[in-house]
This record gives structure tokens, sequence and C-alpha cells, in this order.
């Protein structure tokens, strides 16, 4: 199987200035089913009316990727669900690129010119069911999202931007892997937003993976009384105070309950996040409120979880809600990004070309936390020697 791209070349109208013919093929990674996920050669896609064409600049692996590649029912259905996701479609949701084809009523619909950035929201919304026309797109009852399900993802040298999805600029400057991280910086701020921080607040946050780290960052912006991060692995609670923790607590050396208690006169946290995917964080966080607290669930759990629902209602009368995508936290996401305050370097610590998919989606699920983001950037070329994880830029 190739993957180099062929001499033979196609013209766009409104190709990128310097850009006379776009390649007709491209190297893509493409979903043949769980765990069966390949590199290979796709047409480029041809934008039509309304539409855009990007170069990929970055795609950040997400663990609902993971999820999905490991074959998450969730994704592909079981006895009480159908299949979500969908075979023969390109993975990749967390994604930024630069436009290089795209006619007027594209350009103009999404005010941009050809040569800028621009990152897409997962969703793209039907804008005609109930959801939709409540002002609810995030939670369209259609659902089609960028890499599962409706519309090609990013793990490709190109990616088609339907007339339907939502977009926003993106300074080129910030280097690829960092803007694609505005995708979860934005749900995290969504699941800030879901938790009602107040100024008077406790506030604990579990998990300082990249959702973790994010929702971290995005509670420190409403300045609650203290933000308190929990981790197993000490270098990512040293990175959570970096992006503002007030606290963090090592759950595999402290009892983290006992803990916040002490911080809180003995009542418990105002607010939890749930960040984790692991199911013991859920009891975690319901041993952890205070009484009227309230509990935020933003992870997409690979298995079933089990708790004491009576904790919920007779012992402690909580407030439990979800938080799904990022509606309306986008612009402030990117520009908490292109502020430069947030140590992206440390958190954005794997870059890997196309070619290396799969080693990329091995580093996002192990569990020893021997990475933070990790990113694909089809600019990459394949390393040189065996091991490499950041590689040098195509010529």
């Amino acid at each position: 199987m190739s993957t180099t791209t062929t001499e033979t070349t196609t013209t766009t109208p409104g190709h990128l200035p310097g850009h006379d013919a776009l390649p007709s093929t491209m190297r893509a990674v493409v979903v043949h089913g769980p765990g069966d996920y390949r590199l290979e050669e796709r047409p480029v896609p041809v934008p039509g009316p309304g539409e855009l064409l990007l170069r990929t600049d970055a795609v950040g692996i997400c663990a609902s990727d993971l999820k999905c590649y490991h074959g998450a029912a969730k994704f592909w259905g079981d006895e009480h669900r159908p299949a979500w996701a969908e075979a023969d479609r390109v993975p990749g949701h967390e994604f930024v690129g630069t436009v290089v084809a795209g006619d007027d009523e594209a350009l103009g619909k999404r005010a941009v010119s050809l040569g800028d950035r621009i990152a897409c929201e997962q969703i793209v919304p039907c804008r005609e069911c109930r959801y939709c026309l409540e002002g609810a797109y995030w939670m369209c009852a259609v659902h089609d999202m960028f890499g599962f399900k409706g519309f090609d993802g990013a793990m490709a040298e190109y990616v088609l931007v339907p007339s339907r999805a939502l977009t926003h600029p993106v300074d080129r400057t910030l280097p690829g892997q960092v803007a694609a991280f505005a995708e979860p910086l934005s749900c995290a701020f969504h699941a800030v937003e879901r938790g009602d921080v107040g100024f008077g607040d406790t506030v604990v946050i579990a998990g300082a993976g990249p959702i973790g780290l994010s929702a971290i960052a995005g509670a420190r912006q409403k300045n609650p009384l203290r933000v308190v991060a929990l981790d197993v692995v000490d270098e990512k609670l040293a990175l959570a105070r970096k992006v503002g923790a007030d606290v963090t607590i090592n759950i595999a050396r402290e009892d983290a309950v006992a803990r916040v208690r002490e911080l809180t006169d003995g009542y418990g946290a105002d607010v939890y996040i749930e960040a984790t995917g692991h199911p013991s964080a859920v009891p975690q966080g319901l041993a952890l409120l205070r009484k009227l607290g309230t509990f935020v669930e933003y992870s997409v759990f690979k298995d079933d979880v089990s708790v004491d629902w009576s904790i919920i209602s007779d012992d402690k009368e909580l407030d439990v809600r979800g938080a799904h995508l990022g509606p309306h936290t986008w612009p402030a996401a990117i520009k908490l990004l292109e502020s430069g305050t947030l140590p992206m370097d440390e958190i954005c610590t794997h870059q890997f070309p196309l070619e290396d998919f799969q080693q990329a989606l091995d580093l996002v699920g192990d569990s020893a936390g021997a990475s933070v983001k990790v990113s694909i950037v089809p600019s990459l070329s394949a390393p040189t020697t065996s091991g490499s994880t950041t590689s040098a830029a195509r010529a």
C-alpha cells in the first residue's frame, strides 16, 4: 500500500494562490472497523457549492477516538443500541487546517480568505431537528460528526468542510498541534459552564489529562476560591498547577475525600467535574461533594458505571449534569490559546506523521501516563530512526 502522493493533479476552483493544482490523491487513515484502521490512498475531496477544502495542519487524538478504535458499544452498538460510528470513514475530529480551495459563497459565509486557518466544531448539525431549531445544535438528533458519522475527519492530508459545519478563525502562527487543542479546551470550558462555578466555590476536577487540564484552566478563568486537581501521575499534577490548580492530590497516595473535607471545614466540594473516563471516578465524586453540590460528568466511558443513587437523592440532593461538546465556548478557548499563557509545549507532548498513526493511538492508550496530548501532523515525515515520537517537517 503506497504512502506517497501520486503525481496526478487536478485543478479546483478557488484554489490557493501559488497552488495552481492540488493533488488528486492523498494519504488518509481509514476506519474498517474496531481495531482495524489503515493508511490508504484516497481521492482529495473536491469542494462543492458552499464547501471549503482544508489542508490539515494538525489533528489531535481524543480518548473517544481510542474508545471507538477499541470497539466501545457507544460507537459500535450492542444488544441495547445500534452502531453510531461508521466504517469506511476517515477519523479525526480535533483539527485545524488551512483553506486551500472554496467558492466565493463559502469564503464569504465564513469571512475567510484562501490561506487562512480555521478550526471546525466537531459536530455538523442538521439545522432541522427539534434540538437544532431550539438552538441546542450540539445535541442535534442526527448527530453527524467529523470522523465518526456523516463526514470524514482530518487524519488525512486534506479535509472537506461541508456547508453546515461551524468554523472559527485561528491564528496561523500557532503551532498546528496547539491550534487543534481548541477542541478539547472548548469542550472542557462547556463542562465548567455546566458547573455554574461561583467565586466562593471549591471546584474539584478529576483527571489531569487533556480534558482535565483544560477544565482546570477554564475553572481558573472563573476565579473560584480554590481549584483542586486529582490524578495518579505526579508529572500531570505538576502541570495542573501550571494551568491553574491551587491544590493537587495524588489519589494513589492520599485520601482525596478526607483531604477535600479538610479544605472545606468538613463539608466537601461545591463542584466536581469528572474528566477521567474511569468508573471509579464517579463514586469518588459523589463522596467528595457537599450536600446540594453539583456533579458534572464529561467523560465517555468504555465500561458501565454503578453507583448508589440514594447519595444523589436522599443523602445530598445533588445536581447531576452532563456536558457534551463545546457549544458557544470556541472563541474563548481560541483566545486563551492565542494569549500564550498556557504551557502548551508541555501539554502537546507528542506529534506523529500520518504513517505512525498506530503508534500515536497506542501512546494515547498507555495508562502509565507517558503522554498528555498526542497529535498527528500530516506535514511531518516518517522518522528515520525507530522510537522517534516527533519528526521533522517535510521539505
